[in-house]
């Protein structure tokens, strides 16, 4: 109930920019610097959040700002922009790391990424930061984050949807369910943009959908229940496909999302995942 009621809560104030800062080549960064410092699934789950909600309070605060000096100096527009890009360019990698670095901390595994790896790292992309930069990066995020970081993933929904469903009797292999969800998770958050195109396409029943169309699906991309109910009902139709019906019936009862709406995303996960054109 408390992750349900949190969902809907962001979902209501969604940011028009949402999503912005989940495309594939940030996602596999961060998917493959938490792999080469050994972290947990959670962490690198927790520092994609982190650097969203980061990213987007920064460019909020940035426009703001850019705004106020248009209008003080009765500059073009063009020249502030520019300067809005290049703050956000050169300063995105190390954000990044510090995310990173943030999420290793708050998890609970035992690994955490101090500053000196994380030096080494910006130092071997010919980075010439310093611990100072570091620290300072590390703050810039807290405070734009007013230190709510502590924010629920994608993975988070799905483990304890998979707890409510061992709870409500669902006998399923829970280590082989598990790690599938996580495998398509990744690859959900990998072809995120491929995979909800897909769904608003069966949803609206057209192939072209309208710019109208797709700012109003805005808020289907950003639902982490219905992402999760999605890919355990995927999983448990690859891996224990007589038992699909029950888990979508018991997941339909659990969160109320319909299962018309979980076949729909379970077809758009695995068009995508078998890469086939036909239905």
């Amino acid at each position: 109930l408390h992750l349900a009621r949190e969902n809907e809560r962001y979902l209501s104030e969604l940011p028009d920019w949402a999503g912005c800062f989940k495309e594939t080549r940030i996602v596999e960064f961060i998917f493959l610097l938490s792999e080469k410092w050994h972290l947990d699934q959670s962490a690198k789950y927790h520092a994609v959040e982190l650097l969203e909600r980061f990213m987007i309070k920064q460019v909020e605060q940035i426009c703001k700002s850019s705004r106020q000096n248009v209008k003080s100096r009765e500059r073009g527009r063009g020249s502030s922009w520019s300067s809005l890009k290049d703050q956000i360019h050169d300063t995105f990698v190390l954000r990044l790391v510090s995310c990173v670095q943030l999420a290793s901390k708050l998890s609970l595994h035992y690994n955490t990424v101090n500053s000196d790896t994380a030096l080494k790292f910006l130092q071997s992309l010919k980075y010439s930061y310093t611990k100072q930069d570091l620290l300072e990066s590390e703050l810039a995020v807290l405070n734009t984050l007013h230190f709510q970081v502590n924010v629920s993933t994608p993975l988070a929904y799905v483990e304890l949807l998979l707890e409510v469903l061992g709870h409500n009797g669902c006998l399923l292999p829970a280590k082989p369910v598990h790690q599938m969800c996580v495998q398509l998770l990744d690859f959900s958050c990998l072809t995120r943009d491929a995979i909800y195109d897909t769904l608003l396409k069966i949803a609206i029943e057209n192939s072209t959908p309208s710019a109208l169309q797709v700012a109003k699906f805005l808020t289907v991309k950003e639902d982490c229940m219905l992402l999760a109910v999605g890919i355990i009902s995927t999983s448990v139709f690859i891996l224990n496909p007589e038992h699909w019906e029950q888990v979508v019936e018991h997941l339909n009862c659990i969160t109320g999302i319909t299962s018309q709406s979980i076949l729909e995303f379970s077809y758009a996960v695995l068009k995508h995942v078998i890469g086939s054109t036909t239905p």
